[in-house]
């Protein structure tokens, strides 16, 4: 099962995926992605993820795609290291900041961290 956590910060908005994030959750994530677009700032928190696989990340780069299309920026955050080294190795950091604390996101995408 997963859980989506939005959190509207006065800066950006943080999406929060809690569970893995594979075929069976991703069309929860992409609705929420989907909500997302039209902020212009938005900062997804994968640290709650334990696993995810082609279809997650499908998901992930449509979302991102859509956001830009209005405009937005997106950052990543991402504490662990199997999923780190996902993003990385599909070059998924070449589109978008990847970083490994919440902090660094939300400075990549133009916010002050409070």
């Amino acid at each position: 099962m997963l859980e989506i956590e939005v959190d509207q910060q006065p800066t950006h908005t943080l999406c929060r995926p809690v569970g893995e994030l594979d075929a069976y959750t991703v069309s929860a994530f992409r609705e929420s992605l989907g909500e997302l677009a039209t902020h212009p700032r938005v900062v997804i928190d994968l640290s709650s993820v334990p696993f995810m696989d082609s279809a997650g990340l499908g998901a992930l780069i449509g979302g991102i795609r859509r956001a830009r299309e209005h405009g937005g920026e997106v950052a990543v955050a991402c504490s662990r290291p199997t999923l780190t080294k996902l993003l990385h190795t599909t070059g998924f950091d070449r589109i978008v900041p990847v970083t490994e604390t919440l902090e660094a996101a939300v400075e990549a995408v133009g916010s002050p961290v409070s």
